[in-house]
């Protein structure tokens, strides 16, 4: 960049200062979206290096896992949480995808992982894509395959039944709310394969219970999952 280009760049930052989404705080130089700061001190679980961890130990007994993975822990009024609403709610697609590529990046360098065929998000039903205008879980999902170096598949797993909230619900009635919740619409084109499921928050693991379930009556499918955060 030219150095008269550079004031200019300086000068509109000034003016209309890009913050971070995570903090809040001013954007510098070359930082996007999230900080130079954030990036080190956001509350990272390093999950991918321990199969044992405790998004997979929700799932023992329920499902078969290959593995289990979030990305970052889940605080109320916390950063994670600022991220996670900005990409809900605030139209910022980017963060999902910004996130799916550091989740991804760590991914990539753990063997279960290398073995990924497809990566499959949750669906969203169709009146609340309409909302939305996007699935959040699908950003994330495709950050992560841009690493991983897999497809997206997007009009298999599908959503035809709107269900209630789960943000105020127990475990037990999460779990009644999703049953018979998802189908897929080609599960032939599955056989085999392991799958990358991924979502955004998991808190009892309800939603990605019933996606795993699906999934894996088809033969020969093997299930991952892979979430932006952990909420306890």
């Amino acid at each position: 960049m030219k150095l008269k280009e550079t004031y200019l760049a300086d000068f509109v930052s000034l003016l209309f200062p890009q913050l971070c989404a995570a903090c809040g705080e001013s954007l510098v130089g070359s930082e996007e979206l999230i900080c130079t700061e954030c990036r080190f001190t956001l509350p990272y679980t390093d999950f991918d290096g321990r199969r044992d961890n405790i998004v997979a130990q929700q799932f023992w007994g329920r499902i078969k896992l290959e593995a289990a993975y979030a990305l970052f822990y889940f605080m109320k009024g916390g950063k994670v949480q600022n991220l996670v609403h900005g990409l809900k709610y605030k139209g910022m697609k980017e963060i999902g995808t910004v996130l799916g590529q550091m989740a991804g990046s760590r991914l990539a360098k753990n063997e279960v992982f290398k073995s990924v065929d497809l990566i499959i998000a949750v669906p969203l039903h169709k009146k609340r894509l309409k909302q939305r205008g996007y699935n959040q879980a699908e950003c994330f999902a495709r950050g992560i395959a841009r690493q991983l170096g897999v497809e997206v598949e997007t009009d298999n797993l599908v959503r035809p039944t709107a269900t209630e909230t789960q943000t105020h619900k127990g475990r037990f009635d999460r779990f009644n709310n999703m049953q018979e919740v998802f189908i897929l619409k080609h599960p032939e084109r599955l056989a085999g394969k392991h799958i990358l499921l991924v979502d955004d928050v998991i808190t009892t693991g309800s939603t990605l219970e019933a996606c795993g379930a699906q999934l894996l009556k088809i033969e020969g499918v093997r299930v991952s999952i892979a979430t932006i955060a952990y909420a306890e």
